[in-house]
């Protein structure tokens, strides 16, 4: 019997909170994490469920769901995107709500952990209804959000246009203060964006790969790479491999397969599917209908950028690479990860890999509530440091414990977290 959409929608958020749970409690095991600390961690501190109406084009009115999980604010006030996809669920933002909440450790950021998103297509609306519906969204959050409290940020399906207009609806109903622009970040560089944001995701993770090749004494001019999902990440990071001179053979995404062994235009194909909303069509590049040639195409690396759990056990024994970068968020399932440690394959982890994104969007907090600008030099050498930072500190740790490098990043980020929870005491 085949299962419908929705059903493989539902299993996959589900073995993404219980993959991101599962790899906790194992940590939290490994290191004798404290008992309080462990309790208190393991459940989100809030979880907001909204049902809201918006107006639509032909005077109709629909009913949205939309959800904000609130995981951990010890180091700071709750960060995390907002997500707007028919896929959002309630065990898929609680997963990746914890996965935050663990990036900001790691990161040495002043910052806690936090998701939301609406479950809807944003394809299937004209741009007057999304801005409805984005502006009443914010709305019904109220002052569950805040520029001191809960910070939104872009995701799946959101980009800067939607951050503005959260930015402008929370400003004009709660605050009129001048940091209201700290409210989201992400936004547009014209209403208090910071310069570097849209590419620091894709261009982090290429700084991780960098620093793994350097490590193993590689050059990447003249490596091949694959990458999987095409969007704001993917297509950063493919163009960064670009420049430093490695070579992009293969891309899929949620409209297509393509192969050119000669290499495929990552600048060209960026722009024809920001278009065209997808790769499908692209050329000069060979179209494929099997998704398993992509898969099993032998190359340097491989970026993971597009949704989780894509990698599983039915397809990971056909991937043929070096190194698996996850620019997505629990791209790998803990099942996939078993066999392509077996079978040699290295991974930088999603908390560490993908962490550019929030990395860049606290300078940005950081710019709004002083009212300053940063030129994209700063910003790309403040990202270059925290990133090389956070990685030789997971790789040490790797090497020492001979842990897998997922393992020595949750770790650091789980001592960090037990240290400030032991030193201020749990309150009352």
């Amino acid at each position: 019997m085949n299962k419908d959409r929705t059903e493989i929608e539902t299993e996959s958020a589900a073995k993404l909170y219980q993959g991101v749970c599962d790899r906790f409690e194992q940590t939290a095991s490994f290191i004798g994490l404290d008992s309080k600390v462990k309790a208190i961690m393991s459940q989100p501190k809030a979880e907001l469920m909204i049902h809201f109406p918006v107006k639509m084009d032909d005077g109709s009115y629909t009913l949205f769901k939309g959800y904000r999980i609130q995981h951990n604010n010890l180091l700071g006030p709750y960060k995390g995107g907002m997500r707007f996809s028919p896929e959002v669920s309630l065990d898929e933002v609680k997963g990746l709500a914890m996965l935050m909440t663990l990036k900001c450790s790691l990161a040495k950021l002043p910052l806690g952990g936090a998701k939301g998103g609406i479950k809807y297509d944003p394809n299937e609306h004209s741009a007057d209804e999304n801005q409805r519906i984005t502006r009443r969204f914010t709305i019904a959050l109220g002052h569950n959000i805040g520029p001191s409290y809960d910070i939104p940020a872009p995701d799946m399906g959101t980009n800067a246009q939607s951050m503005d207009w959260m930015m402008d609806t929370y400003h004009n109903l709660y605050g009129r203060k001048i940091e209201d622009k700290a409210v989201v970040t992400g936004k547009s560089i014209a209403c208090g964006g910071s310069v570097g944001r849209a590419s620091a995701t894709g261009y982090g993770a290429v700084y991780c790969l960098a620093e793994w090749a350097k490590g193993k004494g590689l050059s990447l001019e003249g490596t091949r790479f694959s990458i999987q999902g095409f969007g704001n990440v993917g297509s950063h990071a493919a163009i960064k491999l670009q420049e430093l001179g490695a070579r992009l053979v293969a891309v899929n995404d949620h409209t297509a397969t393509l192969m050119n062994p000669d290499g495929i235009p990552a600048d060209e194909l960026a722009g024809y599917a920001m278009e065209h909303r997808g790769i499908k069509g692209f050329q000069p590049a060979h179209e494929v209908d099997e998704v398993n040639e992509f898969w099993a195409l032998e190359t340097d690396f491989m970026v993971l950028a597009a949704m989780e759990c894509t990698v599983t056990k039915e397809n990971a024994g056909l991937i043929r690479t070096k190194l698996i970068v996850e620019g997505a968020n629990g791209p790998v399932t803990p099942e996939a990860e078993n066999i392509l440690k077996e079978n040699g394959i290295a991974i930088i982890p999603d908390i560490l890999a993908n962490m550019g994104g929030v990395i860049v969007s606290y300078f940005e907090w950081v710019q709004n509530r002083n009212s300053e600008y940063w030129n994209g030099e700063t910003v790309d050498a403040k990202l270059r440091e925290k990133l090389i930072a956070a990685y030789q500190q997971v790789e040490r740790i790797s090497q020492e414990q001979e842990i897998s490098m997922r393992n020595a990043a949750y770790v650091e980020s789980l001592k960090h977290l037990e240290e400030v929870y032991l030193k201020r005491g749990v309150w009352p």
